[in-house]
């Protein structure tokens, strides 16, 4: 028979297979010799006592009966290339990509349009921005094949379990290579240096089944007639038509959203978030989570995950990477953003995560007195794209404080929460550099304030967080969308234009790499309802 059980392991119990046999035994009270052995339903860590960390483990043991691998999902992918209907997909990130995994189960021919290069040649241009300061706006850590979340580590835990299947997500990353272990572990992971291989496959399994890739084709416009949009333009010169248009071009297409508000197509201005990226020696961390001075062998670099009211501002750790790398995630020249990334075994000396502070609409109108100025020529008063120039602003003037070349601002994490300028800062993972500098003249005083206080209280929460061993590098900026782009609640097509399916992180429906995943998958069924 088979038989789920609930264990709780030393974390050296929980990585021995015979161990965990006998536990099983135990639990059943049968013998050692029933065992013909169990796969992994769930598996967490219990780190909350001082004096025992706990591996909570739930198997699926096979108990007089031969033992048989988890069974996956089967996926059925049908020949698009004869047809009928088809669907532009502008952005290949996780939204874009799985919007059309669905189209085509669903005998939907899937067209989809990148403005960057495929997933391996980013990766030279990620080293020449790294190494030398040379930027490509369309191929960096936001823009190309895979989005923003391949080079930056594909995390896999979300929330947003009601915006369709985790599960179903999950199994098609491993359908397509990735790992079995994020099925049952309580915060997923692929890593970066194993994502390249996975968005490879899915491109092939696309194209072997019909679907067509345009990269390095950006969109400059919209043919729409009558409201109804019937295709789009690029700047190679293409024009494509199809029966309809999802929108998934991530987080960071800056030109989309100006290309949305020229062509008099509605946008709203959306809350985001506003910090910076924090990194401290994966030691101290370690130290902190678990307890002791040295962390087993038997444990994971750990992880944290911070939150705080500050002044009735919300104040929150983001994309937290144990054992990872600080890296520039700019799209625009004389502009710096940082984001973190973390290899799949985690095994740099450095932890990392944003922190950062919730920007919302009456804190940027102050900031920018609009009562008596504009900017740009633009009434930034009652316009859309208000968020979008405040976080634009922000990331040239961290640009400017860094000295150019992508080098980043930073300062000890004691000595910016004091006002005062490091004289020295401490070895960093971040490969262009940093250059010491006062923070609070780089962020907004809002932002700089709710941080600086943060940070202390933080501090209360994790003894020894709150250190100078720490240092603190603007700007993170891109943690979600500045601006939303409206849609239906139950078609999700656009209430201005037909046929046009705002999806994802840049429309402002999602926040990570699952979650934009399903909110694709759910745009195109509901795009292969209509047309059956």
């Amino acid at each position: 028979m088979q038989k789920e059980i609930i264990l709780k392991l030393k974390p050296e119990e929980a990585n021995d297979h015979q161990i965990v046999n006998k536990y099983i035994a135990e639990s059943c009270n049968v013998s050692l010799a029933a065992i013909n052995g169990y796969y992994i339903c769930k598996h967490s860590i219990d780190a909350r006592s001082r004096k025992q960390i706990w591996i909570n483990l739930t198997v699926n043991a096979f108990i007089d009966e031969p033992y048989r691998q988890r069974e996956l999902s089967q996926f059925h992918f049908r020949d698009v290339r004869n047809v009928a209907n088809s669907v532009i997909i502008v952005g290949a990130g996780p939204g874009g990509l799985f919007a059309a995994i669905q189209l085509l189960e669903k005998g939907i021919k899937p067209i989809i349009i990148e403005r960057g290069k495929e997933v391996r040649s980013r990766r030279k241009d990620l080293a020449l921005l790294n190494k030398d300061g040379i930027l490509n706006e369309d191929s960096n850590y936001c823009f190309g094949e895979g989005g923003a979340g391949t080079y930056s580590d594909g995390k896999l835990y979300t929330r947003s379990n009601k915006r369709g299947s985790i599960n179903r997500v999950l199994e098609l990353f491993v359908h397509f290579g990735a790992d079995e272990k994020i099925l049952y572990q309580s915060h997923p992971h692929i890593g970066t240096n194993k994502l390249p291989h996975i968005i490879t496959a899915i491109r092939e399994t696309l194209i072997e089944y019909g679907a067509e890739f345009h990269f390095e084709n950006r969109v400059v416009g919209f043919n729409i007639h009558e409201s109804t949009i019937k295709g789009v333009k690029t700047h190679t010169g293409m024009s494509i038509d199809a029966d309809a248009v999802i929108l998934a071009t991530g987080h960071s297409a800056r030109d989309i959203y100006q290309l949305l508000y020229n062509s008099g197509i509605l946008i709203e201005a959306k809350p985001f978030a506003l910090g910076v990226r924090i990194e401290h020696p994966q030691t101290i961390i370690d130290s902190i989570q678990y307890h002791q001075p040295i962390r087993s062998e038997y444990l994971p670099p750990s992880s944290y995950s911070l939150v705080e009211q500050v002044d009735g501002c919300g104040v929150f750790s983001f994309c937290m990477c144990p054992g990872g790398i600080i890296a520039p995630a700019a799209t625009s020249p004389n502009e710096l953003v940082v984001n973190g990334w973390s290899p799949s075994k985690r095994n740099n000396p450095y932890a990392n995560s944003g922190m950062v502070v919730t920007v919302e609409l009456d804190e940027v109108r102050k900031y920018f007195n609009l009562a008596k100025n504009s900017e740009k020529g633009l009434n930034l008063l009652n316009n859309p794209l208000l968020l979008m120039h405040f976080q634009q602003r922000i990331e040239q003037a961290a640009f400017n404080a860094g000295g150019g070349n992508f080098v980043a601002p930073a300062q000890r994490m004691v000595d910016f929460c004091n006002n005062k300028v490091s004289t020295n800062l401490p070895d960093c993972s971040y490969h262009p550099g940093l250059n010491s500098v006062q923070l609070s003249e780089v962020l907004p005083g809002f932002v700089s304030n709710a941080l600086q206080k943060g940070l202390k209280q933080f501090g209360n929460k994790m003894n020894g967080y709150y250190t100078n061993d720490a240092v603190v590098v603007a700007t993170e900026s891109r943690t979600s969308s500045p601006i939303r782009i409206p849609r239906d609640t139950i078609s999700f097509q656009h209430p201005q234009i037909k046929r046009l399916y705002p999806c994802g992180e840049g429309a402002g429906y999602a926040g990570g790499i699952v979650s934009a995943a399903m909110d694709g998958e759910k745009i195109a069924l509901s795009i292969a309802e209509q047309f059956s």
